[in-house]
This record gives C-alpha cells, structure tokens and sequence, in this order.
C-alpha cells in the first residue's frame, strides 16, 4: 500500500462504520482492509489458513477477529468453489449484519444458497472490478479499487438500508457501484474478463516452443495482450467452471471468427478476402472505441513516445516539465528494448495540445522517439 494512496483515503470521511468483519485475506480481503483502516474503520480479519491470516496482520489490513465481535458489515472474500458455504455460515452467526461477497461469479453461489433454503434477505452479492496478476496478503494495495467499477446485485427484497452500507463500502474505496443483476454480471465478465484471460493464456501458451530470437522482438503490444497471463492457475479453474455457459457462449463466437479470419488469409488473393482481413480490423477499431476511457469518457487521444534514459528520477523529471508545460497526461505506457539503456515513454495527451507538448519537450532536450501524423 503505497503512502499516497495512505493519504489520500485518509482525506475522506468514511461512509462506513462500527466494525468490518473480512472473511478472507487474501488479496482482495486484505486490499479491502487495507483500505477501511487507512479511513480509521474497524476492520476484524478471519482466515481459514493462520500463516495466510497472520502475514494480513502483519501487514496491517485489520486485526484477528474475536468471538464477541458484532460487525455491521461481513465481506466474504473467499475462492468461488466455497464462497456459497461461507456466506451461509456468516449470515448464521450474525443475523444482524449485512453480508455481501466479492466473488467473481455471482449467479452459481446465489442459486446454491437459494438452494439450500437459506434466508438471502440480508445478503447482496458484490464484484468489485479490480486485482492484480499475483495474489494474496503480500500482494494486497488499498487503491486497487480506486476508480474501479464495483457490481451490486440486489434484488426486490434487498433493504435499502443494507444496499447502502455495501454502496458505502464501494464508495469508501474508491469505486464507482454498478447495480446489475446476476446474469447480466455474469454474461459481463465473461466478456470483458475470463475470455481475455483464456485469450491471454492461450496467446502466452505459444510463447513455450517459440525460438528465443523470435521473443527478443517483443514489444509493447505482445506484452499489453499477454500481461494477465501471468495469473494463478488454481483460481481460474474455479471462475472458468463457475461461470461456463457464458464463456462458451463468447469462445464460441470468437472461434467462429478466428476460422472466418484464417479461411480468408489462407487464399488472401481471392474475391473478398482482403475486405475480411479489413473488416475484422475495423470492428476492433470500432468496439475499441467502446471501452470507457478515463472518467468514464469516451474520447482518443493522440501520443507522444519519449525515449528515456534509464537512470533513476528521469520518468519523474519527464513529469515535472509536462507538468510545466501545462500538459495533462492521460494515459502511460512503458516500454524497454533488450540490451538498450533507455526506455520508451508513450504519454496519451489530448489532441488540441500534442504539438505544444512535442515543442515543449524538444526544447528541454528531450528525444521524441515518433511524431504524430
């Protein structure tokens, strides 16, 4: 948890109050804390494994729940295969609290609960969009969530009350909640999340019998598609079966696709092929468009590659003299070449100020490594 993000929730008057019971501290859990403490909140931290508990306290995301505990608030953070067995064990234990998961599928525990007759009246599943490539409590950040969609799925009997304490929490954190129901959630994420990861995987998975020359030509575009590659296979298997239906759905209109792109380029002097090699790109550029940008804006940029030198406080420096300049960035992206003492900075900056910027920065001795057209 970096000092900035410290102060900057310690700036906030908290929406959420009196005591926080975590079931799980692993990383969302423990990002969570993380957070609620750095805004003087009680956080009560439980864990089925010790080590995995003890290493949270240690790093400060609550302490260790106790007995007599009364939490207003239960957040179940918890892998997808137990999270039905957790939330019904803490709506027993304390029938006055709200209760809510953060589980990445929500249709497969709510059909599992409802099937055990348990009383939901008190429970909302939640699906905070946010996390990182490595789990666990090491890896926990109290601003992960910051600027993050966080799903609320409530329905007719959810209390208003008890739908604003789990807006609260989103709000507390910095995340914007998004109320939807479980399957429009889970038809989501199986778009926007657990394709791209299997994508990611099977893309990455190439990389294993690739000869070596073939990786040092790697740049920046193979990195941005295959960087969650890197996730832990054992939650995946989870959230893949959890959520099936949806992801066959999208594999399954991806793979009809694929064959349509591979017929074409197969003969790619052929009648119409080259307009379908042309029209696949577009409709990337098209559903590219789509994704909300910063603020939730729809808008493109224009960007700057500036090469600098691999020497501690230069991407600083690059900041402080945009900073000067007036110029506000909206986007970064790093990238180095292999064996080169120098990396390259792709800063996104709007349109109307891309030649100030270029101007500005080749005046203070900066290289621009491309233009733009």
């Amino acid at each position: 948890m970096t000092e900035q993000a410290v102060a900057d929730l310690r700036t906030r008057a908290a929406r959420t109050s009196g005591t926080v019971r975590i079931v799980g501290a692993g990383l969302l859990g423990a990002s969570i804390g993380h957070a609620l403490r750095a805004l003087g909140v009680d956080v009560a931290l439980a864990d089925a494994s010790p080590a995995q508990l003890r290493l949270a306290i240690d790093y400060g995301a609550g302490r260790a729940a106790h007995d007599d505990d009364r939490p207003l608030l239960v957040v179940v953070a918890v892998p997808p295969d137990v999270t039905a067995d957790v939330v019904a064990q803490e709506l027993a234990a304390f029938p006055d609290a709200v209760v809510t998961d953060v589980a990445s599928v929500k249709l497969d525990p709510l059909h599992e609960l409802r099937g055990r007759g348990v009383d939901l009246t008190h429970y909302i599943g939640s699906h905070p969009m946010a996390g990182r490539e490595r789990g666990g409590a090491i890896s926990a950040r109290a601003d992960i969530f910051v600027g993050r969609p966080w799903v609320v799925c409530r329905d007719a009997e959810t209390p208003a009350s008890d739908l604003a304490l789990v807006e609260g929490l989103a709000l507390d954190l910095g995340a914007t909640p998004i109320e939807m129901t479980p399957e429009e959630h889970d038809r989501a994420v199986a778009l926007v999340s657990h394709v791209p990861q299997l994508v990611a995987s099977l893309l990455a998975g190439r990389f294993i019998d690739a000869p070596d020359g073939s990786l040092r030509l790697a740049g920046q575009g193979v990195r941005d598609t295959t960087r969650i590659a890197a996730s832990a296979p054992e939650l995946w298997v989870q959230i893949l079966g959890a959520n099936a239906a949806p992801v066959v759905d999208v594999l399954d209109a991806l793979s009809d696709d694929l064959r349509a792109v591979a017929d074409a380029l197969r003969a790619p002097d052929a009648p119409g092929a080259r307009r379908a090699v042309a029209d696949t790109i577009r409709r990337g550029n098209d559903g590219v468009e789509r994704l909300p940008g910063k603020h939730g804006q729809s808008r493109r940029y224009e960007s700057l590659v500036v090469m600098v030198d691999d020497t501690p406080g230069q991407l600083g420096r690059l900041f402080g003299e945009l900073g000067e300049l007036g110029v506000n960035v909206e986007d970064l992206r790093l990238e180095h070449s292999p064996g080169a003492q120098f990396g390259l900075a792709e800063i996104s900056v709007d349109p109307t100020i891309v030649r100030h910027a270029e101007e500005g920065l080749l005046a203070r001795g900066w290289k621009i490594a491309s233009l733009p057209s």
